[in-house]
């Protein structure tokens, strides 16, 4: 393998900016620029790879010392680029230099982006073995030549004094497909940073019922009890009870948290009031918000001089977790509950509002009472502890976040990602799921809770059901409201997810056309392919070699089908009835399979 070392010797002016490049086959030249280098020794290498070129950055000072802000710039000219994916976005596009840039770090998203043209086909995707830290990322167009440009940033946010630190930045210009360059990406982010994603028992792959979209805080335990009662019995296996068994108040606002004390007026035995959830053969998960405590709650007064900063909106403090009392605090809360109420899991909520805002407090203080200097080193210990705690009690412990903290550190403690917030919108579900299953590997990807009118047609509620079902389906309907053919339609869903799991979560998945919102995703295993349209008019191409499953949440009948050989297809409507047996021709043509329904094609 060719390598190229290049030495940036210390300089000795302030703010004086130095550049030092490599050649690199997939870009051109990519340029480190540094500003105020002080102490700082820094080299760059580059080296060819089978599945890219791997650029190494090595910070070397002789005292321990803040980093330097550093950015690794290229450019090159823009051929047959239509934009940029990343697993930030729901849309892919090709932005101005000067309009907006990106961020990752433990708890937001991951530095990974992938530059793609119209045909699903990668033209470059870049990826930092970085995942803890904070990582600037620009990537874009410069409309005056029309230069993609593209950026790393490193420490631009406060950091710790350190002495020694190394960085990789993955290219990867192969010609393949984009999932695959991204499912590649992800992959060797886990190997580059020495990630180990925790064990995923069966039970986070189960379907779920979460009480936030029909309760939000307005919980009582008998009201959970009734609507677990017929979860169960449509084959739903966990229960997450959200936000509001720690409190009586409903103003939305975490004023109250921080105690986690079991609101009587709720939930007057919560012991007992589990039991009758588990002998439903229903695990049973716990919100917390694992930073905040409420300007309300005993413990406010306890932890002052703990605080990163205090949140208005939400009328609480976050926790630094870089004190070691705030972290044991918080393993010790998850830990007794666990012990005591004999809870199977827990959703833990806003692992991303660790951060600063403005400068970092311990600086003045000389981090007084911090055994952990660094943030991000100490969230990823608070997190491997509280999982270590959890685990050891419980090893089939069930652990949710959600996005944005969704990168490679955060699935070394959880094993359930579930897609942000999207209520009642079956697209933005069905991208963000598609984002989660290209950079999750085996964690367990979840939907967000799905929600619809009790008047809703019942092949629109397929159609919201089939928009998620590439992840772990939750619902949050209130299901003693709903008429039984809804109840229904949701039994049927479960069943088939059920019994075609290994293709839909755990098969080879590919999303197909991110810049249109994925009108087509698809899962196989060795068995069967299973395949959802959501645009009208879009032509499925696939070939006969397995059972396929060709299922239309396009919002109108029929689906266009390029078939390799003929054969004849058993439609089924939303309920999974069949209603019909058709001829399937080879080549393209049009397959009569009713809006919320699918056909089953046999090999």
């Amino acid at each position: 393998m060719k390598k190229i070392l290049l030495v940036c010797f210390v300089l000795a002016a302030p703010l004086l900016c130095f550049g030092q490049s490599v050649i690199s086959k997939a870009v051109g030249e990519v340029k480190l620029v540094c500003h105020n280098q002080g102490l700082w020794n820094i080299t760059i290498s580059l080296d060819e790879s089978v599945e890219g070129e791997i650029i190494t950055l090595h910070f070397t000072s002789p005292v321990p010392a803040v980093p330097v802000k550093t950015e690794l710039c290229f450019s090159f000219p823009q051929d047959n680029i239509l934009g940029v994916w990343s697993p930030h976005n729901d849309y892919v596009e090709l932005p101005p230099d000067w309009y907006w840039s990106w961020h990752s770090s433990l708890a937001q998203n991951m530095p990974l982006y992938c530059f793609l043209d119209n045909n699903d086909r990668n033209r470059l995707t870049v990826a930092c073995d970085e995942v803890r830290r904070y990582v600037g990322a620009r990537m874009a167009i410069r409309e005056k030549d029309c230069l993609v440009i593209g950026r790393i940033s490193l420490f631009e946010q406060p950091e710790a004094p350190i002495n020694d630190y190394t960085v990789h930045i993955r290219l990867d210009a192969r010609e393949c497909q984009w999932y695959d360059a991204v499912k590649s990406a992800a992959s060797w982010m886990d190997y580059s940073a020495g990630v180990n994603p925790c064990p995923v028992p069966d039970a986070a792959f189960e379907p779920l019922y979460s009480s936030w979209y029909n309760f939000h805080q307005d919980i009582q335990a008998s009201d959970i009890e009734e609507e677990c009662l017929i979860a169960s019995q449509l084959g739903m296996k966990t229960i997450i009870v959200d936000d509001g068994w720690q409190t009586d108040d409903n103003n939305g606002c975490y004023a109250f948290c921080g105690d986690w004390e079991v609101s009587a007026n709720r939930f007057p035995d919560i012991r007992s009031h589990i039991r009758k959830i588990q002998d439903m053969e229903m695990k049973y998960m716990l919100w917390y918000s694992v930073p905040f405590v409420g300007i309300h709650s005993k413990n406010y007064e306890r932890f002052q001089g703990k605080y990163l900063y205090y949140h208005q909106r939400n009328k609480a403090s976050v926790l630094d977790p870089r004190f070691p009392q705030v972290r044991q605090f918080l393993i010790d809360t998850y830990l007794n509950a666990m012990k005591e109420w004999q809870v199977d899991g827990f959703k833990l909520d806003f692992i991303d509002a660790f951060l600063f805002e403005g400068e970092d407090p311990a600086i003045k203080q000389d981090y007084e009472g911090r055994d952990i200097k660094s943030l991000p080193m100490a969230v990823d210990r608070l997190m491997s502890d509280v999982y270590a705690s959890l685990s050891e009690f419980n090893p089939d412990v069930l652990i949710e976040f959600r996005q944005e903290y969704i990168g490679p550190a955060i699935r070394q403690y959880g094993n359930m990602l579930r897609a942000s917030d999207c209520p009642a919108n079956p697209r933005q579900n069905r991208q963000r799921i598609a984002r989660l299953r290209l950079t999750s590997g085996h964690t367990a990807v979840h939907s967000d809770m799905l929600e619809w009118s009790r008047c809703e047609k019942n092949e629109n509620i397929a159609c919201n059901i089939m928009n998620a079902l590439f992840g772990v389906v939750q619902y949050s309907v209130m299901l003693r409201d709903i008429p039984s053919e809804q109840q229904q339609i949701i039994r049927h869903f479960i069943d088939f997810a059920g019994k075609h799991r290994n293709a839909l979560l755990h098969g080879e998945f590919a999303a197909h056309y991110p810049q249109a919102c994925y009108p087509l995703l698809e899962s196989q295993d060795n068995n069967e392919r299973i395949i959802i349209s959501y645009q009208p008019s879009i032509i499925v191409h696939t070939v006969l070699d397995r059972n396929i499953y060709l299922m239309n949440a396009q919002g109108e009948s029929g689906v266009y089908l390029d078939l390799d050989k003929a054969a004849v297809a058993e439609i089924y409507d939303c309920m999974g009835c069949v209603c019909q047996k058709s001829k399937v021709r080879s080549g393209i043509g049009k397959l009569d399979i009713p809006n919320g329904g699918y056909a089953l094609i046999r090999h």
